[in-house]
């Protein structure tokens, strides 16, 4: 495998270094996108339960409801092994002492003229699923939120195809303060956080990261809603030899949700580092 090398100039000067991050490659993704937000704004829980059943596979059955029965997260919590949530809770104390010291006056300026800050009604988090799962993004989304003084949450998660949500997620949204859970993924849930349906509700602001198909949906919906943001990749390559502890190696890297593009073995032999294939996360 060739290795080719840059420095800060050339890489800027690369088209490598913005590929990625234009969206305008996506023609395709961004039609299906966009039909996919129409639909659920003109038809609500009807378009929620046909992309379901598409792309989770699982929908609500007659009786059953998106939204994950409270009970659930106080349950999934007590179910944690003891050492992952003294880890959650730890970490969602480090997460809320950080946020507390950004948070501003309610009023600043001189007499006469006045800063007022005051926080949105109503927050929607994204946190995405397929092959893991990330509690920490829902540690670090909901969380600042409530520091902020926001009176609602809400989380969005796909669901697996019998309609859980792994008990991480539920979990970090207890310790975090969520107010509720939908099982919903992909940018359907992002259409409904923006547009509101009979059985979610209308956010203000969404934040959290997904896949091309989220990133693109927060971008088509933003105007009718707030949006942290449109993320690019985490382009992070974890090397370690052979003496690496693998928790070590394999740690997160990046903001919220965000993971190692590989995670490889170094081989000095071959001047190489070796690793498994990028994954695709929803």
């Amino acid at each position: 495998m060739a290795i080719k090398r840059f420095d800060v100039g050339s890489w800027l000067d690369s088209p490598l270094s913005r590929r990625r991050l234009d969206l305008s490659q996506f023609a395709k993704e961004r039609a299906d996108v966009a039909e996919i937000c129409a639909r659920v704004a003109a038809d609500g829980d009807a378009a929620l339960r046909e992309y379901g059943e598409r792309f989770d596979g699982w929908a609500p059955r007659a009786g059953e409801t998106f939204q994950v029965p409270n009970g659930d997260l106080v349950a999934a919590a007590n179910r944690l092994a003891s050492a992952d949530r003294a880890a959650l809770e730890f970490a969602a104390q480090r997460i809320r002492d950080f946020h507390s010291k950004q948070v501003p006056a309610a009023t600043s300026g001189s007499p006469g003229l006045k800063l007022v800050t005051r926080p949105v009604r109503r927050a929607g988090v994204y946190a995405p699923g397929g092959r893991a799962s990330y509690p920490s993004t829902v540690l670090m989304t909901v969380i600042p939120a409530r520091v902020a003084r926001v009176p609602e949450v809400v989380l969005a998660t796909p669901p697996r195809p019998d309609g859980s949500v792994p008990a991480a997620i539920l979990a970090a949204a207890h310790i975090a303060g969520v107010d509720a859970v939908y099982r919903i993924g992909g940018a359907q849930a992002i259409a409904a956080l923006a547009y509101g349906t009979s059985s979610i509700p209308r956010v203000d602001v969404i934040a959290g990261p997904g896949n091309i198909y989220v990133t693109l949906a927060k971008k088509e919906v933003f105007g009718a809603v707030g949006v942290d943001g449109i993320a690019g990749p985490t382009e992070v390559m974890v090397i370690a030899d052979a003496g690496a502890p693998r928790f070590r190696g394999g740690g997160p890297g990046g903001s919220a949700g965000a993971r190692p593009a590989g995670v490889g073995r170094a081989d000095h032999r071959l001047g190489c580092a070796r690793g498994p294939r990028r994954g695709r996360a929803a």
